[in-house]
């Protein structure tokens, strides 16, 4: 099998748009972006194609991306950041949402909306430090799966994280995805602690986010 690491490029957007849908959304029928955006799938790609390609970087944006290729077809990705510079906390993901949103259209009452259905899930999320290099967004084809580009892409980013200093590295799961779990434990990463929350179980089906950490 030919598989390349690279850098995510302006014409991977399209691909990286379904790995967020997809990582998003675990091994539960619905995830964030589809409570966000709302409406059909179609519309929930046309916007994170939007916010992949934001004028200004942030955790959604391709450029924190690598891609596994399969015979220069792209199989597989991730992301992996500092949260000193894309985390929450900087503002940035806000304000990708907000160029996005008035690029398909959204009005400031969608998006409001749109974080109404879907906010519940900030009070499960993982926090981290600001000099953690944090792993985020991953999802391979289903055609690709069970064939190492995961071990391959999560090995790649901590590298990554190493190389530019980083001494620790963390990525979150959603409780009851066993199989992503096993793949971060195989990994390095070990569990550290998780959130639950009955308000985000009733809208996402699930008790809530284990967060998962490694020494680098």
């Amino acid at each position: 099998m030919d598989v390349r690491i690279v850098d995510a490029r302006p014409e991977h957007v399209p691909f990286v748009a379904w790995v967020m849908l997809t990582a998003a959304r675990s091994h539960l029928e619905r995830g964030l972006w589809d409570f966000f955006v709302g409406g059909a799938e179609s519309g929930c790609l046309r916007f994170l194609e939007a916010l992949a390609a934001t004028s200004q970087s942030h955790w959604a944006h391709y450029s924190t991306f690598i891609v596994a290729e399969v015979g220069g077809r792209p199989a597989s990705a991730l992301c992996g950041y500092f949260e000193a510079e894309h985390g929450m906390a900087t503002g940035t993901l806000t304000n990708g949402v907000q160029e996005a949103s008035r690029v398909v259209g959204m009005t400031e009452e969608d998006v409001q909306v749109g974080w109404q259905r879907a906010g519940s899930i900030a009070h499960v999320a993982p926090e981290h430090a600001p000099e953690v290099w944090v792993v985020e967004n991953v999802a391979t084809l289903p055609e690709f799966r069970r064939r190492g580009l995961v071990e391959r892409l999560l090995a790649e980013i901590l590298d990554r994280g190493r190389a530019r200093g980083a001494a620790i590295a963390d990525i979150g799961c959603l409780i009851g995805n066993d199989g992503a779990q096993r793949a971060y434990e195989k990994a390095g990463f070990k569990v550290i602690g998780q959130k639950l929350l009955p308000e985000f179980e009733a809208v996402y089906k699930c008790p809530g986010i284990r967060s998962l950490s490694q020494t680098l």
